[in-house]
């Protein structure tokens, strides 16, 4: 049985970070659990409350998914900047994807010193000594790979662009368009996500309910990390299985599945 922790990883210590835990079993990955923070997913005391940002311990995230299945991760998937050496600005890396991907909308964020800064460095410092080294050419398992949802998604839902997902954008994506209408359209497009995630991670649908209309807006970025965290997750299978493609160099790659 093979695992695989996804994480989509905040750049901040104020924002939570959304983590997935699939499993293969007979040859079908299955979504194990999933969490809006670092403290839902150690802790089953978080409960239903409100996820709050904090500092990662690679080493527990680690040893609760571990208790969770039985056994050790194979793969960390992360929706970080990840790199080698410190990060100070943009990388190879970033500029193949957005080369790739930008006339799509599909361009990466520019990372620099300070954001995520000194929380990647030591997120990648911490797996690598413990056993899950940043692998940038070939899945050399176990190891940690870097991930990006947005190029992901429009291989996955087969997009001529990056879909509109992003909770906190809706407003730009429909501006001609009232709230109530920008809040449908976005729930439509996460039950799109769901829907495709689902065929390829069994249990997607049943474990992440789209939020209801009347949610509040905690409860929408809560959403939107666990999605994030299983599209992570969904990308290091690909990868695992030989269906994703790095993009970057020996310092830092970003894995994108179905683009070789």
């Amino acid at each position: 049985m093979r695992a695989i922790l996804g994480i989509d990883a905040a750049w901040t210590l104020t924002e939570p970070s959304g983590v997935a835990l699939i499993v293969e079993r007979d040859g079908q990955w299955h979504l194990e659990a999933v969490s809006p923070s670092y403290a839902h997913f150690i802790s089953d005391e978080a409960g239903r409350h409100r996820p709050r940002g904090s500092a990662v311990s690679a080493n527990l995230l680690l040893e609760e998914a571990a208790r969770r299945i039985g056994q050790a991760i194979d793969l960390v998937a992360i929706d970080m900047p990840l790199s080698q050496r410190p990060i100070i600005s943009r990388r190879l890396s970033d500029n193949l994807v957005s080369s790739a991907y930008g006339a799509r909308h599909g361009g990466t964020h520019s990372p620099s010193a300070v954001r995520p800064g000194a929380i990647s460095d030591r997120l990648r410092r911490d797996l690598g000594t413990l056993g899950y080294p940043l692998l940038t050419a070939a899945i050399d398992q176990p190891g940690t790979i870097e991930v990006y949802p947005h190029p992901a998604l429009i291989e996955l839902l087969k997009a001529e662009k990056r879909l509109p997902y992003k909770t906190s954008k809706v407003r730009n994506y429909w501006r001609d368009d009232p709230p109530g209408i920008r809040r449908e359209r976005l729930l439509g497009v996460w039950n799109d996500i769901v829907g495709a995630l689902d065929q390829e991670v069994a249990d997607t649908h049943k474990m992440l309910s789209v939020p209801a209309y009347n949610a509040i807006g905690w409860q929408m970025k809560a959403f939107e990390d666990m999605l994030d965290a299983v599209i992570c997750a969904w990308v290091g299978a690909c990868a695992l299985d030989g269906k994703a493609t790095p993009f970057g160099d020996q310092e830092s790659a970003i894995w994108i599945p179905g683009s070789n």
